[in-house]
């Protein structure tokens, strides 16, 4: 819990810095573009919040060392491994100029190091057919690689509103480390710990105001440790902690992406690397917050930005897996709900005069 008290504020203080360097001139690390598919803010903001996530764990280093109170060696090395990711996504922050493709390849690359530098190298995945393929060692860093790069890819993709990535990536950090907590794992405990503290760190720059972004680089790198963190507590406590587990606990991101690419690619012949504002978030975005601050001015942009983020067993794999069928179903008739213009009339919101949204609106 120290470690998340550090972490937290010194991504806080990051953070800050940056919103006021941005503040007193034109960045290249700022988003100016406010008009496009999948843009929802309505000023100026900087995308390297990635930077003070990375900044924090860093220097929180320093701190491990000094305290001798964790693994510092094998901290080092899993943010180490996550370098290309981040690497990647903050160039691309920045220059605008580094493609969908070589961002995918930086994170799959993050993967490989994982799976030689730390051995986070799954054997069994509980899957007919799959496990025998497990065992050769060439399928299973391919599998690695693979399930970190579609992870970090998949969080980018939710990252649309302020807060929501923030909130949902921390949620599952939580549950990896009390299971870690209760495997005994020190290694992922400290790790999920560290990035949570940094993360909500983030999130009070964040939301509700959107004062600063996450950007590509810590969507990357913050999708790369989950997934790192995920297959190390599998492959570390083989037969204690279910595969599956992970795969429920990231299943939203996971699946909006792969819905993504069935609709895009199969539904309306487009690219699947190609950006529009018609995944979930968005869909919630438009069809149910809209009513909720119906005017267009900046202020009522912002809060509706900031609404649609609360909208949205790990040892017995039957029951993992029966969860996992559930949500695909429940994600595929919501989404079907919102795109046809027939939301569920209690998920609607609706602000009457001088109620708690009015009044959030005129904090804002």
């Amino acid at each position: 819990m120290v470690s998340l008290a550090i972490a937290f504020a010194i991504s806080f203080v990051v953070c800050g810095v940056v919103v006021r360097i941005s503040r007193a001139g034109r960045m290249a690390w700022d988003d100016h573009q406010v008009v496009g598919a999948q843009k929802f803010h309505a000023q100026v903001v900087p995308r390297v919040g990635g930077l003070a996530i990375a900044a924090a764990l860093a220097l929180l280093l320093i701190y491990v060392r000094w305290s001798d109170r964790g693994p510092l060696d094998d901290l080092v090395r899993l943010f180490a491994c996550g370098l290309p990711a981040l690497l990647a996504g903050v160039v691309e922050d920045i220059t605008k100029k580094v493609g969908a493709r070589w961002r995918l390849l930086a994170t799959m690359l993050s993967g490989a190091l994982v799976f030689y530098v730390m051995g986070a190298q799954l054997r069994e995945v509980h899957f007919p057919g799959l496990d025998a393929l497990m065992t050769y060692t060439a399928f299973s860093l391919l599998f690695t690689m693979f399930a970190t790069g579609g992870l970090a890819n998949a969080v980018n993709i939710i990252d649309g509103y302020n807060g929501l990535t923030a909130v949902v990536t921390s949620v599952m950090l939580c549950s990896l480390a009390y299971v870690a907590w209760q495997v005994g794992d020190n290694l992922v405990l400290s790790a999920a710990l560290a990035t949570v503290g940094a993360l909500l760190g983030f999130f009070l720059w964040n939301w509700p105001r959107g004062m600063i972004f996450l950007g590509d680089g810590g969507a990357y790198f913050v999708g790369y440790l989950l997934a790192a963190l995920s297959i190390l507590l599998v492959s570390r406590h083989r037969g204690v902690v279910s595969p599956w587990y992970p795969f429920l606990l990231c299943i939203y991101p996971v699946f909006e992406t792969f819905f993504s690419i069935w609709r895009k690619f199969f539904v309306r012949g487009h690219s699947p690397g190609l950006p529009d504002g018609l995944h979930l978030h968005m869909l919630v975005f438009r069809r149910l917050v809209r009513w909720a601050v119906g005017r267009r001015d900046a202020a009522s942009l912002t809060l509706r930005n900031s609404l649609t983020a609360p909208y949205l067993f790990w040892q017995r794999p039957p029951v993992l897996q029966v969860i996992v069928v559930l949500f695909c179903i429940f994600y595929i008739w919501l989404y079907w709900r919102l795109v046809r213009f027939k939301a569920p009339r209690w998920m609607v919101l609706r602000s009457s005069r001088g109620g708690p949204l009015s009044r959030f609106r005129d904090k804002l």
